[in-house]
């Protein structure tokens, strides 16, 4: 992965830790492997709040609290995006333009706050660009 920063969105953490996710946990978890080597990787609290949620109540098998809670304070050497309010209103203002979700207008106002090149995500379509950002779909 080139010099530019590059944000993880949850989907995509979720993917690598959870290996009922068959070829999209294999690529999750390559795609982090690549993160962790060149140090670019950016997350935000919301895509933190999020991995908990999901790993640990709505997996198939879902993960112990204690061991989400490591992995995220293993997240927490990365670059992390603290949603602040004024990227709340910043993200209205993006999906009244774009019509894309809400939650997913405040992911990509985190990449942009986090200096990203690049969104890691399975929800837009790979290649596309919203904003400054420009989508990957590593899966």
């Amino acid at each position: 992965m080139s010099g530019d920063k590059i944000f993880v969105d949850t989907h995509i953490l979720v993917y690598a830790y959870d290996p009922s996710a068959g070829t999209k946990h294999d690529a999750a978890r390559n795609a982090l492997s690549d993160l962790w080597t060149s140090g670019l990787g950016v997350v935000s609290t919301q895509v933190l709040q999020e991995f908990f949620v999901t790993v640990t109540r709505k997996l198939p098998k879902p993960m112990a609290p204690g061991m989400a809670r490591d992995i995220i304070i293993d997240m927490m050497k990365w670059d992390v995006v603290t949603v602040e309010p004024d990227m709340i209103l910043d993200a209205i203002d993006l999906q009244q333009g774009t019509g894309c979700s809400f939650w997913d207008c405040l992911i990509i106002v985190a990449a942009e706050r986090g200096r990203c090149g690049v969104l890691l995500s399975e929800d837009f379509s790979s290649g596309s660009i919203v904003g400054k950002i420009t989508i990957k779909n590593p899966l």
